[in-house]
């Protein structure tokens, strides 16, 4: 069975991830399948556009096949930056693509599924969506663009996300701006058909079928996410929500000290930087030199392995504490690539 359908539909391209059983999480094979594809659709004059969404399965793509390379990493690391600088030039690709892409972020959509979808020119969410950036939960850090994206993000609503993994449904990724359009899930197939018909009016097709979102819950709480994660100094934030004193922010509180503080503090940097970029080339340049050291920690190795292997949920974090963690290991993991990563030629930046 393919894990990447490929097909024209008249002037229309689709590429449909088929990989149900993982939730359609991204191997190094799909990758160079969907770059494969997207380098000759994008010097075809008979395609006008492309479609991005799922064959089968309850999620559009809930990330990369983490446990896979966990594995990878455990040599000398060279397969698992494999992985990432295809990946890494696929997120590029998609970001520079001069046809429109639509996304249609039906389901789960984390991780590397969020890497595919925030780089199309429009993005479809609909009720089923559920949104989230959880690396730090295993030890890593929200790459895939991450740096580029949630950075610019209103009201630190990045910095929340990056450091919860929190997630998010249909109508908060419609009100923040990760989605262009919602549309009733049971709706797509029209939208489909109906792009297909006519692929040069995709965006009368996106707003003929595009419905007024419910109440996005996360407007709520946007003035104190923006107090309360204003710092880029994990400590600074932790110790903001314990004075807050409300029962979210002791939640939120909670939820960060779970997670790795190496990924955390790794996080936070990687977002300040982020928003100083110029480019998104740049981003990626820095998120692969950076995954390529973050891969090969202790942090990754035991939070895939608490979270999906042995799945005990206890990891043991190296350092335990934000305190412990200090920036001459960040200055280490932030370090260039000797090789830097480069997307494929003829792309913009």
């Amino acid at each position: 069975m393919s894990e990447v359908l490929c097909c024209v539909e008249g002037a229309v391209a689709r590429l449909r991830l088929n990989r149900p059983n993982a939730i359609n999480a991204l191997n190094q094979a799909m990758c160079v399948a969907m770059n494969a594809a997207l380098l000759a659709w994008r010097d075809d004059p008979a395609i006008q556009a492309v479609i991005l969404d799922h064959a089968q399965g309850r999620g559009f793509c809930a990330g990369g096949d983490i446990v896979t390379l966990a594995r990878l990493g455990g040599g000398d690391g060279s397969e698992a930056s494999a992985f990432f600088a295809e990946e890494y030039r696929l997120n590029h690709l998609l970001f520079t693509y001069p046809k429109p892409v639509v996304a249609m972020m039906d389901g789960v959509t984390m991780g590397g599924g969020v890497g595919i979808a925030l780089p199309c020119r429009y993005r479809v969410a609909t009720e089923n969506s559920r949104f989230a950036m959880p690396e730090t939960t295993i030890g890593f850090f929200p790459d895939v663009g991450g740096g580029w994206y949630l950075s610019r993000l209103e009201a630190r609503v990045g910095q929340f996300l990056a450091l919860t993994g929190a997630r998010l449904d249909g109508a908060e990724c419609k009100e923040l701006g990760l989605a262009t359009h919602y549309v009733a899930g049971a709706h797509l197939p029209a939208l489909i058909e109906r792009i297909i018909a006519a692929p040069g009016r995709v965006e009368e097709a996106l707003g003929a079928a595009a419905t007024p979102p419910p109440e996005a819950r996360v407007a709520a709480n946007l003035p104190a996410i923006a107090k309360l994660f204003a710092s880029d100094s994990l400590e600074e934030t932790l110790a903001a929500l314990d004075g807050d004193g409300s029962d979210w922010a002791t939640k939120e509180a909670a939820t960060i000290r779970a997670k790795s503080p190496l990924s955390c503090k790794v996080s936070l940097r990687l977002l300040a930087e982020g928003a100083k970029r110029i480019d998104f080339a740049a981003e990626m340049v820095a998120e692969h030199a950076l995954a390529h050291r973050v891969g090969g920690t202790h942090d990754f190795r035991e939070g895939v392995r608490a979270l999906l292997i042995d799945k005990d949920n206890a990891p043991k974090w190296e350092p335990a504490t934000p305190s412990e963690v200090t920036n001459t290991m960040l200055d280490e993991l932030f370090a260039p690539d000797v090789v830097p990563w480069t997307p494929f030629p003829e792309t913009m930046t």
